[in-house]
């Protein structure tokens, strides 16, 4: 069955992208997870809000100095929830406990289900809703006193194509993501009680009451030819970015797009050596006074 959120993506349909896409980024992304699990007491909570398919729990899973910690993974979308229980349970081995809760992240009684957490972590999840700022607020509430939040969100969009193809109008990637702005300019105003929040992240956690905030980056990069993942993941993201793109896109891009994850195209990118994926996340963080 169909699961939707606030913004109407059926995440669990979104399951094996989010897999390869963590597998992709496990290597920086694991040095996020170092870096927020220092300083952190013995046997630390951590809660993962928007845990998705549990990628960055692995991460803090295998990152853990000692035994005792607790892990709760959050999401709304008790498929990809199951999914995740699964992977970090593997990972936290006797290191940690780890338990999960299907909520949704808007939900303002959400911390009375929650133990209070020595490190809160979402990441991509508070851009999808409704009120941007009420959730920051929230993930606060949840954090323990001298506890820290960490979001990841923003950085620099993802880039894996060259410029000319050999097919199409060059520079298709670049009109896939225009279109995948204006998609998502459209989708968040759609949401039931959307509102807007015309200020920074690091604004944003400051207004929820937080002490310290600070923002850090990681790039993310995979030079050509890359893994067999990374083509896969191409395509996948290519399919996808032309999907949500619809009318936005003219109808000879979606020509392109289509013929190039067409495996009897002459232009299929599972035969191409020169794709790539580079970008970069950014993290930002504040403490509970």
């Amino acid at each position: 069955m169909a699961v939707h959120t606030h913004d109407d993506i059926d995440w669990a349909d979104r399951l094996r992208s989010l897999r390869m896409a963590e597998a992709l980024d496990a290597g920086s992304t694991r040095v996020v997870a170092r870096r927020l699990l220092e300083g952190m007491p013995e046997g630390p909570t951590i809660l993962d809000v928007g845990c998705g398919v549990g990628g960055m729990s692995v991460l803090f899973a295998k990152e853990l100095a000692s035994a005792g910690a607790r892990i709760v993974l959050v999401d709304a979308t008790e498929h990809l929830l199951a999914e995740a229980r699964r992977v970090v349970s593997a990972a936290a081995e006797d290191r940690a406990t780890v338990e999960t809760v299907h909520a949704d992240v808007a939900d303002d009684g959400l911390p009375a289900r929650l133990p209070p957490a020595d490190l809160v972590w979402a990441s991509r999840v508070v851009h999808h809703l409704p009120d941007q700022q009420a959730a920051i607020d929230t993930l606060a509430r949840l954090a323990r006193p001298d506890g820290l939040v960490a979001i990841s969100e923003g950085g620099l969009d993802f880039t894996c194509l060259p410029w000319d193809l050999g097919i199409g109008r060059p520079g298709l990637e670049e009109r896939l993501l225009a279109a995948r702005g204006e998609w998502f300019a459209e989708m968040r105003a759609g949401i039931p009680g959307s509102v807007s929040m015309p200020y920074g992240w690091n604004v944003a956690l400051q207004r929820a009451g937080l002490d310290d905030v600070d923002s850090f980056g990681v790039l993310i990069h995979h030079p050509a030819p890359g893994p067999e993942l990374l083509r896969e993941f191409v395509m996948e993201r290519v399919t996808w970015l032309a999907k949500v793109a619809g009318d936005l896109l003219s109808s000879d891009d979606h020509e392109t797009a289509a013929a190039l994850v067409d495996p009897a195209s002459p232009a299929f990118l599972g035969a191409r050596q020169d794709l790539f994926l580079q970008g970069a996340k950014t993290i930002h963080c504040g403490r509970r006074s």
